[in-house]
């Protein structure tokens, strides 16, 4: 195996159990601003909508043609609207609720705290991550696991987004760290793995689903499938 002094983690999906936390977080502002009374038929149907006009609108701000307020605004506008429920202030009272209270929810993904607590000894542990800096650092916060990384880089702390090579420079520089001692471990095909790849970093594909990506150094499925490869 090739010795890595270096671990760079995403962070959502990765580690940070984004779709658990989100979807609590949503079923509590349904049952908050009592979205039933305006039309919304069900907690599902509104999640389900919610991430489709999400994930959209996260493509255009990962292209640089959405402002991250706007976005935080305009996901619960058009999944209100997706029931015919047209009130901007609410929508924009979900939004700031749902970064409030998004962020705090503990939920990692299985193993992450048990992994990091084995490698923590062996190699210097770091985060690069395309959320927004604020948001990102209360996540770490609450779900315990901040203090086992040494730098944490957000694209807004960078000026650039996952996969440019922008990031991966910037994370090397602040972490002391060279692109041949490094391995990338991410969820994100394009902008963890891809981009790791082009800057010349090894990468561990993470995929739950079981996808295998034939140019990765490494494709596991579970987080566990890590430890014959890094311990």
């Amino acid at each position: 195996m090739k010795k890595y002094e270096h671990l760079f983690f995403d962070l959502d999906h990765t580690l940070w159990d984004f779709e658990t936390n989100s979807r609590a977080t949503l079923n509590e502002l349904y049952e908050t601003e009592r979205l039933v009374d305006l039309g919304v038929p069900s907690v599902a149907e509104y999640i389900e909508a919610y991430e489709e006009i999400n994930a959209a609108l996260w493509v255009r701000y990962e292209n640089g043609t959405l402002d991250k307020a706007v976005l935080r605004v305009l996901r619960f506008r058009n999944s209100l609207l997706r029931f015919g429920v047209k009130d901007g202030g609410l929508a924009e009272r979900m939004g700031r609720d749902y970064i409030e209270h998004c962020p705090r929810k503990p939920a990692l993904m299985d193993g992450a705290m048990e992994l990091l607590m084995d490698l923590q000894s062996t190699y210097r542990l770091h985060i690069i991550t395309n959320g927004f800096d604020e948001v990102q650092r209360v996540k770490l916060d609450y779900s315990a696991i901040g203090e086992y990384f040494d730098v944490v880089l957000t694209s807004e702390m960078a000026a650039a987004r996952k996969p440019h090579p922008k990031i991966f420079a910037m994370a090397l520089k602040h972490a002391k760290a060279k692109a041949t001692n490094s391995l990338m471990i991410g969820d994100n095909l394009h902008a963890d793995v891809k981009g790791a790849r082009d800057a010349g970093w090894d990468q561990a594909y993470f995929s739950p689903m079981g996808n295998v990506d034939t140019m990765a150094t490494y494709s596991v499925r579970n987080l566990a499938e890590l430890r014959p490869i890094l311990l």
